[in-house]
């Protein structure tokens, strides 16, 4: 993807000071104010945008920075904008990424730190753009499977290949994965399709319940039985049965269940019939079923039957590059389900979603994101939306924060070191005591012994 940036500044000696702060990879484009910009956006279609809030006709305040704002985002919902002002008022930068602006930076220009702001910009570009296009060409019949990675690459052509066949097949993987999917997906592009896709879950439902819900019952068969009932896998006939968590299937119904797969004839409970039933079987679970083999738990006759065929789900965690496409869909898609005008995350949050662990994978990732959307009080997901507020006391996620941090930390050492005194504190930081004192006003930092003993 070529990297091209469209800087909107109206001073010409901020253009060109901005300008130097990139590399040849990226195409550096200009303009002083609004009319300009709309002309270079249209023809050059960037994907990054630095936008100065002070333009005319309003260069001291900023009315036509945010006018422009909206306009731009109206024309390309999917630009990254990074608004910037030499105002010291927070209050702009909460309202600049409540309409849309992907970040704020507040001068004086400091060329590292605008180099990684316009960089991190231009990664989310990138995200947002594999996410359109992976969607555009994701295959219908894969169920909602999301996912660019080699490993989810790979599990997808395993299901084309064997979704034809009548194989019994065993999909593991931890809770959240999407194993249903996988599941669905097998019948969907399969030769049932057109027949009934019926699922449960074996650790859902109560161990005396179990075994009437897959078999079905006859009239009589015990008490309330007031009805002759079909079981799962007799509403499944001809098409698939997807047995989810069989690991916790209780071991006296497991040799009823093997005797179906091995002669695909089953018996209701309370009756004597045999019924022929013609089913393809897939099976599921979260568990180590050899270790349960090993301890009696679970049939190893059952094992080979159900696995004929094995598939691997990997964690959210092991899939390199599908988190933020995943975060992606599901922001579009509860979105346009809550009727919301929410197209992207902030950094922070970006940020946020790395670093977290995802123990409850792509299930847990969508439940944050239609949380956050919920609660979203403008078109940006934050952080604190998705339930991944950083702590503050924790591990800073932009340049500025760092660098703030680090001043405060060294100042607090040197104040320690100096039993508060200013003076030599200033000297141990190589800095003027007043230099040092705006600094203690900037940080909020009270020192018993501001002068020293000494004065």
């Amino acid at each position: 993807m070529e990297k091209i940036l469209l800087i909107i500044e109206d001073e010409p000696g901020v253009q060109n000071q901005m300008k130097w702060c990139f590399d040849e990879h990226t195409t550096v484009l200009t303009a002083q104010d609004a009319t300009t910009a709309i002309e270079v956006l249209r023809r050059h279609e960037p994907q990054v945008v630095t936008l100065d809030l002070g333009l005319p006709p309003d260069p001291g305040g900023s009315s036509a920075g945010f006018a422009l704002l909206g306009e731009l985002l109206s024309l390309r919902p999917d630009l990254q904008i990074i608004v910037i002002t030499g105002q010291e008022d927070d209050q702009l930068a909460v309202k600049a990424i409540g309409l849309g602006a992907q970040d704020f930076y507040q001068k004086p220009i400091d060329p590292d730190t605008l180099a990684f702001v316009v960089g991190r910009a231009f990664r989310i570009a990138r995200l947002e753009m594999e996410n359109r296009k992976w969607r555009s060409r994701a295959a219908p019949g894969l169920c909602g499977i999301v996912g660019d990675s080699p490993a989810m690459v790979n599990l997808c052509r395993t299901i084309e290949k064997i979704a034809p066949t009548d194989l019994t097949v065993l999909v593991l993987g931890e809770t959240g994965t999407g194993k249903e999917l996988v599941a669905r997906s097998l019948h969907t592009l399969g030769g049932r399709a057109h027949k009934p896709f019926c699922a449960i879950n074996c650790a859902a439902i109560p161990e005396n319940l179990l075994e009437s819900e897959l078999f079905g019952y006859e009239k009589g068969a015990f008490t309330g039985a007031s009805r002759q009932k079909k079981g799962k896998i007799e509403m499944a006939q001809g098409g698939t049965l997807f047995l989810d968590e069989v690991g916790d299937m209780p071991l006296a119904l497991q040799a009823k269940m093997l005797r179906f797969l091995q002669e695909r004839v089953i018996e209701r409970v309370g009756g004597y019939d045999t019924i022929a039933v013609d089913v393809r079987v897939v099976c599921a679970t979260h568990r180590n079923l050899q270790e349960m083999i090993d301890r009696e738990s679970f049939r190893e006759d059952l094992f080979y039957r159900v696995g004929e065929l094995s598939l691997e789900v990997p964690p959210l965690r092991e899939r390199e590059g599908d988190l933020m496409l995943l975060a992606y869909t599901f922001l579009e898609h509860f979105a346009e389900q809550q009727g919301k005008k929410i197209k992207r995350f902030s950094p922070e949050a970006v940020a946020a979603m790395e670093a977290y662990s995802w123990r409850g994978n792509v299930r847990e990732l969508e439940s944050k994101v239609k949380r956050a959307i919920i609660l979203a009080d403008s078109n940006v997901i934050t952080a604190r939306d998705l339930g991944l507020a950083p702590d503050r006391g924790g591990q800073p996620l932009n340049l500025r924060e760092v660098r703030e941090k680090a001043e405060r930390e060294a100042i607090l050492k040197a104040l320690n070191g100096c039993k508060g005194n200013v003076t030599q504190a200033a000297k141990v930081l190589g800095v003027t005591r007043p230099t040092l004192y705006n600094l203690l006003s900037r940080y909020e930092i009270q020192v018993d012994n501001p002068l020293g003993a000494s004065e």
